[in-house]
Order: C-alpha cells, then sequence, then structure tokens
C-alpha cells in the first residue's frame, strides 16, 4: 500500500449511504485521493429491482450523501450503467485509480455480483479491499463447538453476546481530497428511480420521513432518549408510534448498526445500574431484534438458497394452492378479515407496516390461503418502503415453519382473535377501513356475525362496500390440516423408498419427522480470492451427501416496476408448479437468478423478524 497521499482510490458505495462509520470511505481518505461513485445498475437487480417507495428513499438518501461528501471536500458521482464492472472500469481507466474499496453486502444477489468483480479487477491488476460496515458479527466469525453454522437463532445470538467483540464506530474523514480524472457524471433525475407519475405519490411520503443519514441519527436520538425505555411495552401496540422508525435507515446504510448497539448498551449498562427492571427489559428486547437482523444475513450467506426455496424441506411437498384471484384479494385488501385488510390497505397506502401486522397478513395468506410463502415475500419486497430481502426470507421463513425453531406450520391464529388481541378498540381497522368506521368495536373483526339493524346503521352492505370472508376460518384450518397430512404422507413415502439421503438432521417444529438440513462448516482457514484482503467475504462450504446434483438454471425474472394491487405481474414471482418441483440443489441459486421497524413475539423463542422494529 502506498503512503498517504500517492494513492487514487474509487469508494464504491452501495447501501452504505452515510460517511459517518464508513470504513471504507475512512480507509480511502487515509491512503491517498478518492473517487466516490454510486453505480445504478437496473438489469442486475434482476427480479429484486426496488419497488416505487424504496427508490423514491434511496434518491433523497443520495441527495444528502452528495452534500455531505461535498463538504468533506469530494463529489459523488452518480452513474447508470448496464454493468457495474464496466462502469468501475472506466472509471478506473478515467482516473488511473490503483485500488478499488467498498463495503460489504450478503444477499445472494450481491454476493455473485461481488465474486465476479473481485475476480475480474484481480485480473486486471487493480487491488480490491472490503469492509464490514453492515454487521456486528461477520457471518463466517459465528460458529458452533464442531465449526458448523447455527440454525437457530438463540444458539446464534447468546455466541454473539458471549463473543465480546469491540464494536468500534468510526467518526466521518476531517477532509477527503478528490482524486482528478473526467467521468461523465448523471444527474439524480436522469438516473431513474423515480418515474414523473410517481413523484405526485411520493411527495407523500416526504411528509412522513425525512431520509438520509443525518436524519438517521436524529431518529436514533430520539428513539434511545425518549421511547427505548417502553420498547418491550409498547411494541406490541399496532398504533401509534411504538417502534424506533430506524428499519429504513439501516436497510440503506444511513445508520451503523454498530452505533445503534453502542448507543442502546450505554442506556443498558447505565438502567442496570439503576436497576431500572422497565429499561433493562427494554435494551434486552430491542438488541434481540438486532441480532435478529444479523442473523438474516447469517442465514442467506450461508444457506442462500433460502430466497428460492425453504430452509428445511419440509415444504417441498406441501400443495400450495396458486389462486391468483385470492392473491389478487390479499393484495386489495379485500380478504373480508378487518385487520388482514387493514394492513394490506396501509402498506400500499404508505408503503409501511407493523412488524406484528406483516406476521399476521403474512400467516393470513400461507396458512389460510395456503398461497406460497414467496408470492408474498416478493409483494412486501415490492412495497415496503424498508423492503430488506434478507429480513424478509428469514421472516418469511418464519411464518411458514421452514426454520427449527421458527413458527409451527400447523398453528393457525384467527385474524379474528389476532384484531382483538392487538387492536382491541378497532382503531387501526377503522383508520384504514373507512367502511368500517361505525362498526361497534364488539363486531368490528368479525362484522359477518353482526346483526343486521347493527350492519345498516354503521352503513355496512357485506357483498357490496365490504367484502365477504374469503374463506370460512374453520374451513381454512381443515384445508391447512389436511395439507400438511398430504404432505407428511409424500415425505414418508419417498423416505420409504429411499430416495432421499441426508447429512444430518434437526427437527422441525411443526413435523415430527427429521428433516435435513445441509450442514455449513466455517471454522478452517480460506484462501481469499485474488486481490482481497482477510476482511473479504469467505465462502462457506457445503457438507452433503448428495453428489453430482445439477446447478439447475432457473428463469430470469423480467424487472419489475411496481403495479396497482389489481395489476400485479405473477410473471415476477415463481409459480406455482415451480415451487412443487423437487430440487436437491444445495448450491447458490444466487448464481442463476443471481421494523418496518417493529417485532412482536409469538408463542416461540424465536420472535418474528421481519425487520429491525
Amino acid at each position: 500500500m502506498g503512503s498517504s497521499g500517492d494513492c487514487k482510490t474509487i469508494v464504491w458505495f452501495r447501501r452504505d449511504l452515510r460517511i459517518e462509520d464508513n470504513p471504507a470511505l475512512s480507509a480511502a481518505a487515509r491512503d491517498g485521493s478518492v473517487f466516490a461513485v454510486f453505480i445504478w445498475c437496473p438489469k442486475e437487480e434482476q427480479q429484486f429491482y426496488p419497488g416505487r417507495v424504496s427508490r423514491w428513499w434511496l434518491k433523497q438518501s443520495l441527495i444528502q450523501l452528495g452534500q455531505s461528501l461535498k463538504s468533506l471536500g469530494v463529489d459523488l458521482v452518480l452513474m447508470k450503467s448496464q454493468s457495474t464492472i464496466s462502469a468501475l472500469i472506466h472509471c478506473i481507466t478515467a482516473i488511473g485509480a490503483t485500488k478499488v474499496v467498498y463495503n460489504q453486502l450478503y444477499d445472494p444477489v450481491s454476493l455473485v455480483r461481488d465474486h465476479n468483480i473481485k475476480q475480474k479487477l484481480g485480473e486486471l491488476g487493480v487491488s480490491v479491499q472490503t469492509y464490514n460496515a453492515d454487521l456486528l458479527y461477520e457471518p463466517w466469525e459465528v460458529y458452533n463447538d464442531e465449526g458448523y453454522a447455527f440454525t437457530t437463532f438463540n444458539a446464534y445470538w447468546d455466541k454473539c453476546l458471549k463473543l465480546q467483540k469491540d464494536h468500534v464506530v468510526r467518526l466521518p474523514p476531517s477532509r477527503v481530497v478528490q482524486a482528478t480524472g473526467l467521468v461523465e457524471d448523471c444527474t439524480i433525475e436522469k438516473l431513474g428511480l423515480e418515474d414523473e407519475s410517481e413523484k405526485q405519490s411520493n411527495a407523500l411520503l416526504g411528509r412522513g420521513w425525512s431520509p438520509g443519514w443525518i436524519n438517521a441519527d436524529k431518529a436514533l436520538t430520539s428513539f434511545v432518549e425518549s421511547h427505548l425505555i417502553n420498547y418491550a411495552n409498547d411494541r406490541q401496540k399496532v398504533t401509534g408510534n411504538s417502534t424506533s422508525i430506524l428499519s429504513p435507515y439501516i436497510h440503506f446504510g444511513e445508520i451503523s448498526v454498530r452505533k445503534i448497539y453502542h448507543s442502546v448498551t450505554m442506556k443498558q449498562i447505565l438502567w442496570a445500574k439503576e436497576q431500572n427492571n422497565q429499561g433493562e427489559e427494554s435494551t434486552t428486547c430491542f438488541l434481540r431484534s438486532i441480532g435478529l437482523r444479523e442473523y438474516s444475513r447469517y442465514i442467506c450467506f450461508n444457506f442462500p438458497f433460502t430466497h428460492e426455496r425453504s430452509l428445511l424441506s419440509n415444504l417441498k411437498h406441501f400443495p400450495w394452492q396458486t389462486n391468483e384471484v385470492h392473491f389478487k384479494a390479499w393484495r386489495q385488501g379485500r380478504t373480508g378479515y378487518p385487520l388482514v385488510d387493514a394492513g394490506m390497505r396501509e402498506i400500499w397506502a404508505t408503503g409501511w407496516l407493523h412488524n406484528k401486522i406483516r406476521v399476521i397478513t403474512a400467516s393470513f395468506l400461507v396458512k389460510c390461503l395456503l398461497l406460497p410463502w414467496q408470492w408474498g415475500m416478493k409483494y412486501f419486497w415490492d412495497t415496503l418502503l424498508d423492503a430488506d430481502l434478507e429480513s424478509d426470507v428469514l421472516g418469511w421463513q418464519y411464518i411458514s415453519g421452514s426454520l427449527p425453531d421458527g413458527h409451527p406450520l400447523h398453528r393457525f391464529d384467527s385474524p379474528e382473535v389476532q384484531g382483538f388481541k392487538f387492536d382491541p378498540e378497532g382503531e387501526y381497522v377503522r383508520q384504514w377501513l373507512p367502511e368500517l368506521s361505525r362498526m361497534p368495536t364488539e363486531w368490528i373483526h368479525h362484522p359477518w356475525n353482526a346483526p343486521a339493524s347493527v350492519l345498516q346503521a354503521a352503513g355496512v352492505e357485506l357483498g357490496l362496500n365490504y367484502p365477504e370472508p374469503i374463506i370460512d376460518i374453520e374451513i381454512a384450518r381443515d384445508r391447512l390440516t389436511s395439507a400438511i397430512l398430504l404432505m407428511n404422507e409424500k415425505e414418508s413415502t419417498l423416505k420409504q423408498n429411499n430416495c432421499e439421503g441426508t447429512s444430518e438432521v434437526v427437527v422441525d417444529n411443526c413435523d415430527p419427522e427429521n428433516l435435513p438440513i445441509p450442514k455449513v462448516f466455517l471454522r478452517k482457514e480460506r484462501t481469499p480470492c485474488p486481490s482481497t484482503s482477510s476482511n473479504d467475504q469467505k465462502v462457506p462450504s457445503m457438507q452433503k451427501d448428495v453428489s453430482g446434483v445439477p446447478n439447475n438454471e432457473r428463469k430470469r425474472s423480467e424487472r419489475l416496476e411496481q403495479r396497482e394491487p389489481d395489476e400485479y405481474n405473477l410473471h415476477d414471482c415463481k409459480t406455482g408448479s415451480e415451487f412443487l418441483e423437487t430440487d436437491d440443489d444445495l448450491c447458490s441459486t444466487a448464481v442463476s437468478s443471481s421494523a418496518n421497524k417493529r417485532q412482536a413475539t409469538g408463542t416461540s423463542t424465536f420472535c418474528s423478524p421481519f425487520l429491525i422494529k
């Protein structure tokens, strides 16, 4: 490495849109001059092209990042390209850069892209250095006593807490020297993150949200000083400002998890000294939600097929009902179950959803309608302001009983009962379903049982201005039970015929039989890719008995444009037949297909992990 001042370094920004505690930026600033670039390559996003509200947030965040970098003495260059590697090579040539640095990502699409970029730049003799700006613990740093990856959250998080790693928060550089060179800069408007047709709807988002790393810092301070102490109690409320409001900031890297962790643990220490039990409980609960986010990256990195199929193999033979009419009714908030419908109306109107409502709407899709969890996960990705692939994968697999410590598949929660539990006065339902605004609290969560006189007085005409239930809840319960029995029968038949082999078994919480999970060995030395450092991502090694299994080529999904709920294109999702295919490939399917901030607690010891709350 050259001495300070003689190294031209490209800092490639991705989902680390901040100047504080940004290790890639800090390292580059120390080594010499810096060329800061953000490359927008929609083609490479594939089926995970961000939705409208997510792109709006990204646009606002880039504007603030550019202003902040300008105050340090360097410009943020925006580029739109068909190929990230081509854009990087163009920048390297234009400024004579000798080094490229960036902060690591762990989702399957980014892992494949980053590996290819490192390999190509290494062939060109360009040094590549990557850093951890997203996690407390790298995925390869945490393993059990035998050296294998954990497959349950409690064991994983307990190990993390015992590591006692020093989480250093870096201050922003005081000054950054601009690397000279001519690269055509794209304006924020020409980047194409926001269409003209979207601007009117997006303007409403600005009334409730303030993206950017400076605002993220303010949101953290407000939460820690004013709301953290009541977090354990308030997080179950589905109305009002009951949680941290941090998840979109965290997703785009506008604030580091290290800083959040440090701020909360300082309060934890203070309240422990004061013997403030409520404060201690709240900090422990919130830090656990941080752990769930860590775990989502851990699972997606070590089991990179989980964005397409279950970690456990229990759902391989599940008889999904690929009913597009039911999927449309769910998206539109027209299922006839008020709490579910209110949630789906809110997500479409605001791009936001309380974590408890995420769990309830997801459970309804999977267990009442028997629709594939991948459909729901994709819709959440397309519509949520804080859409986060790894957290959504973990959340949907939790709901589907596809994690060893997740939500049992046979557990069936009635939306009516959940309504009275989490929205006892009906405030949330009335807010998002104006057609039910005059319904008495007694009937608000089951209007189909209300006397005709009550419905008439409330102005509700079932089947006209509010739908009848899409399916009777007892029929849905029986259908789920039958589906699980059929799934188990198929699994048993295959096992009796010795059609499947396993290398490790983990007892699933919804099936009395053992189901296989591939073992991932982490505790061994690995040879890094060319032009990488010891800080670079390691590649987990799968231990399995299955040999010669082809890495089946997936269909590439067309680029997603956010659509109205009644125009949603199922070609962007997997089809039912693809879900039902037997696929034993344990390799990363990313090669071919490349909370809200809130948290709720179920009966399982594993909290629902849709996002940091």
